[in-house]
């Protein structure tokens, strides 16, 4: 789970409304949002650097080395930050390894509502690159 700063009391009302469900995953969340979630819901997340101190690149690697399944990332659209380079590579790499993405909490409502989030069997395969 990953919020840039405008997004983070959103995420963390969402996290703390869907804590039954989430207790139930291994969750990682970058380090000020991650804090941000322990301190409201008591769930047990492993803590990466923040953001912007590399922990966006945590996420990402983790997602290449299919270590996870989803990725609910509420990123402000409206806010420049200096490392929106490491944002874009984030995004692109969820696509490029076919897991789901939330931006928001209308999809971070969808994905953990799907029937797929509660199957232990369901893990979103790479997509093949064209040759």
């Amino acid at each position: 789970m990953v919020a840039h700063d405008n997004k983070k009391a959103a995420l963390v009302e969402w996290a703390d409304f869907n804590k039954g469900t989430l207790a139930l995953h291994n969750l990682y969340a970058t380090g000020g949002t991650g804090i941000k979630i322990i301190d409201k819901t008591g769930l047990n997340i492993a803590l990466l650097k923040d953001g912007s101190h590399g922990g966006d690149m945590e996420i990402g690697a983790l997602i290449a080395n299919e270590k996870l399944d989803y990725l609910i990332f509420f990123w402000d659209p409206l806010e420049s930050l200096p490392h929106d380079v490491d944002v874009k590579a984030l995004l692109r790499i969820a696509v490029l390894y076919n897991v789901p993405t939330a931006c928001n909490r209308a999809t971070a409502d969808l994905i953990i509502s799907s029937p797929l989030f509660q199957s232990e069997g369901y893990r979103p395969q790479k997509e093949q690159a064209k040759k």
